[in-house]
């Protein structure tokens, strides 16, 4: 199976490391034999070579000096190729879309991943953009042309969030979808229940890179918003807007609201919701206070969790990462085994 990378940050690199360090357990047990041939990121340069890039060269030349350009020269070695080239015009046969993340356009990403379509070609992405905002129609384009699209790092990181959805529990009608999408939040709410104020959990969660500088995606709930479009349009099979999430963040927690959760026997989640209605679907993220006896309310620090509320099995609740550079990097490798799978099934 040969791979372009398309952005080589985290998790791309993430990926690789996974395919060097386990290489020869995946070919052994699952006969998937994968090799990048090409690797594209506006930041970091670009490499291909038709027969397939040195893992460990590829990452010694990123961890060096940032770029993929000091990778040695070949016979056969292409330099230069932009992100469109790499997809429509090397060889490879799935294309790892791995850019940053925008919820506004979901470019450009989407652009790459409609190519890659148009180009024959599948595609594996951990990009929350296109999925959130373009589901529908990218899933068409990949049906239409008989493409497969893994998207599972896209809710819970490596955690099976959507195939727990959408596969394992085929057969239930899922009523409601309740979840910690956000680790960052959790994990401040969690600080703050022992006895932290949400500006000392939110410096801690800086600190240890849980945060970003400019925290407003995590705390004022628009990344677990994304984590709702996709789950809405996967799951639900009814896509819906940003406009039509009820959205409330954290910041405006205070102690006083943690003890009085306390004495209620309850604790503070920001949750991520969607329920069946007559109408549709009704989206809401906001901090909810959580019964300690419930499985949610026991998700501690940066850990992920969401329940499904079926009619044959009641409530199904999956712990897991819901970050992290092995963990995404897994789920892309999850979606590659799913490809094989797959394709040995025809």
């Amino acid at each position: 199976m040969r791979l372009a990378i398309i952005g080589f940050g985290t998790v791309g690199q993430g990926l690789v490391e996974i395919l060097r360090d386990k290489g020869e357990d995946l070919r052994r047990q699952y006969a998937l034999d994968a090799r990048v041939v090409a690797v594209c990121d506006t930041a970091r340069g670009s490499v291909y070579h038709h027969e397939g890039l040195s893992l460990e060269q590829l990452l010694e030349a990123v961890q060096r000096s940032g770029s993929v350009d000091g990778y040695p020269n070949v016979t056969g070695l292409v330099r230069g190729l932009d992100s469109l080239s790499t997809i429509r015009e090397t060889n490879a046969e799935v294309i790892v879309e791995t850019t940053w993340t925008d919820l506004e356009s979901g470019e450009p990403a989407a652009t790459h991943i409609r190519t890659a379509f148009q180009s024959g070609k599948h595609v594996v992405t951990s990009n929350k953009g296109p999925v959130a905002l373009a589901y529908k129609e990218l899933r068409a384009l990949a049906d239409a042309n008989g493409l497969k699209w893994g998207i599972e790092g896209t809710v819970m990181s490596g955690t099976p969030a959507l195939r727990l959805g959408t596969t394992a529990l085929a057969g239930c009608t899922i009523r409601e979808v309740r979840g910690i999408l956000n680790g960052t939040t959790n994990f401040i709410l969690t600080r703050m229940e022992n006895g932290a104020t949400y500006g000392e959990a939110l410096t801690e969660a800086q600190q240890l890179g849980y945060a970003e500088a400019d925290p407003t995606a995590d705390v004022e709930g628009y990344d677990a918003l994304g984590k709702l479009l996709i789950l809405a349009a996967v799951v639900f099979d009814h896509p819906i807007s940003a406009r039509q999430v009820s959205r409330q963040g954290i910041t405006h927690l205070c102690p006083e609201d943690i003890r009085r959760a306390r004495e209620q026997g309850k604790r503070w989640k920001l949750i991520a919701q969607l329920q069946r209605s007559d109408d549709g679907v009704l989206a809401t993220v906001a901090p909810q206070m959580i019964e300690l006896s419930h499985p949610l309310a026991g998700v501690s620090g940066a850990t992920n969790a969401i329940t499904y509320v079926t009619d044959l099995l009641g409530e199904v609740t999956i712990v897991g990462p819901g970050a992290g550079r092995r963990e995404t990097g897994f789920a892309l490798l999850s979606d590659l085994l799913e490809i094989r799978r797959s394709g040995r099934n025809n």
